[in-house]
């Protein structure tokens, strides 16, 4: 169904994408503009983390958002206008090292991406939880994406009783090794760390350089990113393009600490795990040793979408956002 002047939205408050960027733009943006409430929380460490709070005006509970890899809270603008519509709070967050929050000194450009350990993730997302989410309405949901999604996984396999139901998104259960095997790519990633340049760009990526290519890209749907890509190149902050060697070290070794003896099986909350049909950032086959052993695990297929399914086409997008929100209702 294509929109029109009068209805671009579906019934999810979705944008049908036949004019995406300018609804985007003269609707959803200046709507969630008049709603977010902007804190600064001292993270692990006390790095300032910028968080953004969505009140729904009847709500029957709150979403946390966790973003992948090179991402940011403004990244999921579309899912957090449709949240609120649909009568759930939202809590977002920029992860550190990317958007708006605290970025480790010394890195040559805001391309880059790094992070020491793994665990500051978890950390930062631990106190946001007990700084903000707490204070807002229950029960209490989350949408983590790749990134985002072993950040989360590693959160639930700790804390039991935060979320009623958990969504990840094509999450990074362990990442792409381009083929190489586990020991080789610690290895390729180890020894320049072990030689003090952990925070170095790896050699197999480069600097943000302007517009990206949709054709080589994680999402499917084309409007969605056209829309995002602008919006990448106005913002310097939203350049995150590539990883130090010391964050793909840490990444290697997330799998490991996800797939622990006893770990999943501790997560008590219904976890919904979606993988996408075409994926080169994250493996499958972990995911699915992930959330077989969660007793209350699902996983489930989405055909015709890439790595971000949430910038599929709308055929895509449609059904399978509609399906969660089912699951956070049921």
């Amino acid at each position: 169904m294509a929109s029109t002047s009068s209805n671009p939205f579906n019934e999810d408050y979705l944008l049908h994408s036949d004019h995406y960027g300018q609804d985007m733009k003269d609707l959803v943006l200046p709507a969630l503009a008049e709603k977010r409430v902007r804190t600064t929380v001292k993270g692990f460490e006390d790095r300032p983390i910028a968080c953004y709070q969505f009140a729904a005006e009847k709500p029957k509970g709150t979403v946390m958002i966790v973003h992948g890899f090179t991402e940011n809270a403004y990244k999921f603008s579309e899912i957090t206008y449709s949240l609120l519509k649909s009568g759930y709070s939202v809590l977002a967050y920029d992860q550190r090292g990317h958007g708006l929050s605290w970025r480790k000194e010394g890195l040559p450009d805001t391309s880059l991406t790094h992070v020491d350990d793994f665990e500051e993730y978890v950390k930062d997302m631990e106190i946001v939880c007990g700084k903000l989410l707490k204070g807002m309405p229950e029960p209490h949901f989350v949408f983590a994406h790749s990134m985002g999604g072993a950040v989360t996984g590693l959160f639930l396999e700790r804390h039991a009783d935060v979320f009623k139901k958990a969504v990840l998104c094509a999450p990074m259960i362990a990442p792409n090794r381009s083929g190489l095997p586990l020991g080789l790519a610690k290895a390729v990633c180890g020894v320049p760390t072990v030689l003090g340049k952990g925070m170095k760009r790896s050699f197999l990526s480069k600097p943000y350089s302007g517009p990206e290519d949709f054709a080589t890209s994680c999402a499917a749907g084309r409007e969605r990113f056209d829309w995002y890509d602008a919006v990448k190149q106005a913002h310097p902050e939203f350049q995150n393009n590539s990883p130090s060697y010391r964050w793909i070290l840490e990444a290697v070794g997330v799998t490991k600490k996800l797939l622990a003896p006893g770990a999943p099986e501790k997560i008590a909350c219904p976890v919904r795990l979606y993988t996408a049909e075409t994926d080169f950032s994250v493996l499958p086959e972990p995911q699915e040793a992930f959330i077989r052993r969660v007793k209350q695990g699902k996983r489930v297929f989405v055909p015709g979408s890439k790595h971000e399914i949430y910038r599929s086409t709308d055929a895509v997008f449609f059904p399978w956002w509609h399906e969660i929100l089912g699951f956070f209702s049921d």
